[in-house]
């Protein structure tokens, strides 16, 4: 008689990944995330930045009209949860590593912070390429709308936990 095993599969729990048949869960979506901006924080360590720098570069560079500095605090914080004050201190950064200049009460990107930007993303693009490479598009549209779901409902609860009382 010869023994045989056989593994289940069961749900995702808080202290461990979901198998491949298993449901996703809180941690998996924060390992998948913290796995893929571990990926962009190397890169970006070689060029002197990181990842709030390049968060608030980003907003910059992607406005279609100049911004204050409290529109990109603004903007920086909805993307990040981060501290404004902090924010504030990325910005200063920003401004002494010539990667944004004043004009007047706006913030511009420099074209040092749009090169940096385009760099990054260069060095980036084949990684991403092999890191999504192969995933169904269906998984794909089926995931970002999953996260968009999050992302909303985690946002409402944030809103709430820090809201003022009264």
């Amino acid at each position: 008689m010869t023994a045989t095993s056989s593994t289940t599969t069961g749900p995702a729990t808080a202290t461990g990944p979901a198998t491949a048949t298993g449901p996703a869960n809180a941690r998996d979506l924060a390992l998948a995330h913290y796995a893929a901006r571990g990926v962009l924080e190397h890169v970006l360590a070689r060029h002197g930045a990181t990842f709030q720098q390049q968060v608030a570069l980003r907003a910059a560079v992607t406005s279609d009209v100049p911004q204050t500095a409290d529109e990109l605090v603004t903007q920086v914080q909805g993307s990040l949860k981060a501290n404004p004050a902090d924010i504030r201190t990325t910005l200063d950064e920003l401004l002494a590593m010539r990667l944004l200049v004043a004009d007047g009460a706006h913030l511009r990107p420099t074209d040092a912070g749009r090169e940096l930007l385009a760099t990054v993303g260069a060095e980036t693009a084949p990684i991403s390429a092999r890191i999504w490479g192969g995933v169904p598009a269906e998984d794909l549209a089926a995931a970002g709308r999953v996260l968009a779901h999050v992302t909303e409902r985690a946002n409402a609860e944030l809103a709430e936990l820090t809201a003022p009382t009264t």
